[in-house]
Parts: structure tokens; sequence; C-alpha cells
């Protein structure tokens, strides 16, 4: 099997052709995604809530980061897999460096930075330096504090300075970009703006690509499931089923559907 590429997904793009991607935090569900077809994979700091049960992603840390992404690496050693730079991990581009390392050593292809055009000068800096980078803009769980609670972002005016925030990162060097719980009109401006792969998460069908945290995508998850998710093991029975099931759904385009999506 020949590893999943950035370039690969740079022509699914091009072909307008969707492809699934899913959170994974160890050796046996990442074993389980690679098998069934989940090319793309993410050892995302929602591991603070999924894993770790805490009230959101913020106590997570970079050496968490690593343990889990060596054990993703393990269950899915052909994946393309992303790994979070969690809080006040890239605050300054010295601190990002570091942790940068610290993960690309422990198995990822590429760190996820949360945050807007003040990560310009850290994205090129680290894609100058070899490690490539993946955005995030929309809501940002970090950010939980100033947004005041989990909300979509984007509406209105704010819409600009997000679609402003995504073309500065791809200037800067941003090679995929997450968009997460924005208008759908929004993540489409976005999508078609950028020649960048576009992952959504709430985010509508507009996008190249979609993620869910695995919990909510199988009903797992202890507590609130987010309106834009589905439960994909309800319908199919069976896990390795649900997510041959989630991965066609996305790939034809009927999910994430109008329900589960904001306007």
């Amino acid at each position: 099997m020949k590893p999943t590429t950035i370039s690969l997904l740079q022509k699914y793009k091009r072909e307008s052709k969707r492809f699934a991607t899913l959170t994974a935090y160890d050796y046996s569900f990442a074993k389980l995604f690679a098998d069934e077809g989940i090319k793309v994979m993410l050892v995302g700091d929602s591991l603070g809530m999924t894993v770790q049960g805490h009230d959101s992603t913020l106590p997570v840390t970079v050496d968490d980061i690593a343990y889990h992404t060596r054990a993703v690496r393990s269950g899915a050693p052909h994946a393309l897999l992303l790994a979070d730079l969690p809080f006040m991990a890239c605050a300054t581009p010295e601190q990002a460096f570091e942790n940068a390392a610290v993960v690309m050593r422990a198995g990822a292809n590429m760190v996820k930075i949360e945050g807007g055009g003040w990560l310009t000068q850290t994205v090129k800096m680290l894609t100058d330096r070899a490690v490539p980078v993946c955005g995030h803009l929309g809501l940002t769980p970090q950010s939980v504090n100033i947004f005041g609670g989990y909300k979509v972002q984007g509406r209105g005016d704010a819409g600009q300075g997000l679609l402003d925030d995504a073309l500065a990162l791809e200037a800067a060097g941003a090679q995929l970009l997450v968009l997460e719980c924005v208008p759908v009109a929004l993540a489409k401006q976005v999508t078609d703006a950028l020649s960048i792969p576009v992952i959504g998460i709430g985010a509508g069908n507009v996008t190249d690509g979609q993620i869910l945290v695995m919990h909510d995508a199988f009903g797992i998850t202890g507590g609130h499931t987010p309106s834009f998710s589905k439960n994909f093991l309800s319908q199919a029975g069976d896990m390795r089923a649900a997510v041959r099931q989630y991965i066609a759904d996305v790939e034809s385009g009927v999910w994430p559907d109008d329900e589960h999506s904001f306007h």
C-alpha cells in the first residue's frame, strides 16, 4: 500500500473528489480505520475531552499528542497523519519549532495549528524548515474562552475576515485547512478561493473533505453530541460497516446534509 500524501489530496481537489477523514487516538482504531479505507487521520487535542475526560481541549500537552501520535502511526503506517499543536504550543515561532519537532518525530506527517493571520510568520517559518502545516479556522476550540462557548463562527461581516485569514495562511505556506462550524455559503467561498484542500467539520458538504471526531461519528461521546455530527454506527450496526458508510456518504456528497449544516 502506498502512503497517502498531500499531493494525492491536491489531486482530489483538482478532480472534485471528496475524501473522508477521522480523528484517531490509539493503535486499534487507527488500524481499523485504515483497513476500511480512511487515508487521512488526525490526532486531535479533542483527546482532552474524549479520552482524558476534561471539559475542554486546553489541558492537553504536546507530550500527550506525541504519545497518541506514536500509537496511531503504529496502527496506520500509510495514512497521512496530522497532529494538533495544543493550547499555547505555538504562541511564538520558537515554541512552534520545538513542539512541531516533537510530534513529527513521533510519526506525524503534518501539524495542525489553530488561528488566523497572526500565525502567518509561524506557518512560513515552519514550512521553510520542512514542517507541513494544516491551518484551522472558524470555531477553534482552543479559543473557547474568547468565544464564550462553542458557537458558529463567520456569520455576517466576520465572514470576510475569516476568508482573509484563509488566504493569508495559504500564502504563508499552509497545505491544508480545517474549517469548523461556519455557514455553508462561507465554507463554499473559502473552498473555492483556495488552491489547497479544505476539510470541513460542521461546514456543510461543499468542502473538499470532511472530518469528524470518531466518538461523535460512532455515538460513543460521553455527553453532548454536536448538532453537525451523525451517529453512523447506529445505522450500520457494526463499526467497520459504519466507517465504510461514512466514507461512502462523504464521497457521494449526501453527507453532511442540510440538517447537519449551518446557514
